[in-house]
């Protein structure tokens, strides 16, 4: 009985053990991802806010919280001298205090419209900052001109930036640059798993070896070649570039999950006389498609977000922009136009994260296919 009582105090302080583990690792999981959810959020309430409150106020003040309110306005005669001493509420203060907001005792002046002589007294109060805009959004998309009314009440005519084609060239270019590698990778891991021919294994080494090799070393010969080719600057030439950077991994990653498939699958299809081809095609596509969906996500992601190969192989011309290289243009040349910035990049998160959960129910079961023999 004593032994008994023992053995199951052991069980219970070693499931109070798991339990303690499991919530610290999930604690820290969850700190992760707050850490990055935080900024994340603060770039997409950003980009539905307006050009002036986003210049004015960090993105944290749309939440309720302590500030200034106006309680009410002053107007101070036309002819008020701004280079002297202002009087407001039989109190004098500098231009300059008026500017940055001086404190009256609870309340605080500051101006409101410093060209009509109008000065906001403010208390303090529990607000929320919920003005929200679609007009950076459609600044964005359509490239027509709008006006940003900024704090002091003046205005301000830019002219947005049109990302609709840069984002159809990155379409263009993304598609083709996942479809092709994966596709050549799903049949090269095939013949590496289940195929015997000399040199196999050397082959299959080499492969795996050019997942070392930094692509900067290869840009600039191969960019050589493109260009005797005449194929530089065209989609087929990032179309080749993107596939032949890309078949390694998923050489390898495809050999994981193939490699791991009944063999008893196979020699039955070779018993009722079925070719290669037509193995490959009606039995290891259709059971490896949560590998093809896995390392499609990783492709795609990768060449959507591509800057430096887009760059050398399809260059910076209007025509032939993608996303990562407008929007690197807009940073140069807009540099405090956060509003447009913002819905710029949401515009280009877009694709990615419907790829990602369009195939998410696949993505884990891919990456686990190939870990467990049997």
């Amino acid at each position: 009985m004593a032994a008994a009582n023992q053995a199951s105090g052991r069980r219970r302080r070693k499931g109070a053990g798991k339990g303690g583990s499991r919530w610290l690792i999930n604690g820290v999981l969850g700190f992760l991802c707050l850490l990055w959810l935080i900024p994340t959020v603060g770039l997409l309430v950003s980009s539905f806010r307006p050009a002036a409150d986003i210049l004015q106020t960090g993105w944290w003040k749309v939440l309720p919280h302590k500030d200034w309110a106006t309680a009410e306005q002053i107007t101070l005669p036309k002819d008020t001298d701004l280079r002297g001493p202002i009087e407001v509420l039989g109190a004098a203060y500098t231009d300059e205090q008026l500017r940055a907001g001086v404190a009256a005792g609870d309340r605080r002046l500051i101006w409101e419209n410093r060209r009509a002589r109008i000065v906001n007294v403010q208390t303090p109060s529990w607000t929320m900052g919920a003005d929200f805009t679609l007009d950076n959004y459609k600044n964005v998309l359509t490239g027509k001109e709008y006006v940003i009314t900024m704090g002091d009440g003046s205005t301000q005519t830019e002219k947005g930036t049109d990302l609709s084609r840069a984002f159809l060239n990155t379409f263009t270019v993304a598609v083709p640059s996942t479809v092709i590698p994966v596709l050549i990778a799903s049949f090269a891991a095939y013949g590496f798993a289940w195929l015997k021919f000399p040199g196999r294994r050397t082959l299959f080494v080499v492969v795996i070896a050019l997942l070392v090799v930094p692509i900067q070393v290869a840009l600039i010969p191969i960019m050589k070649d493109f260009t005797g080719l005449g194929l530089n600057g065209s989609f087929l030439g990032i179309w080749i570039a993107h596939t032949g950077f890309g078949l390694p991994l998923a050489t390898y990653f495809m050999f994981n999950y193939i490699s791991q498939l009944p063999k008893d699958l196979f020699e039955s299809a070779f018993m009722d006389g079925a070719s290669n081809f037509t193995i490959f095609t009606k039995l290891v596509l259709p059971l490896s498609v949560p590998a093809i969906a896995s390392i499609g996500i990783f492709q795609f992601l990768w060449v959507w977000n591509d800057y430096l190969v887009s760059l050398i192989f399809i260059g910076s011309q209007p025509d032939v922009q993608v996303l990562s290289m407008r929007i690197a243009d807009m940073v140069g040349s807009r540099g405090n136009d956060w509003h447009l910035l913002t819905a710029a990049a949401f515009v280009s998160m877009l694709m990615p994260l419907a790829v990602f959960f369009g195939l998410q129910k696949y993505f884990v079961r891919g990456l686990l296919g190939g870990s467990v023999k049997g």
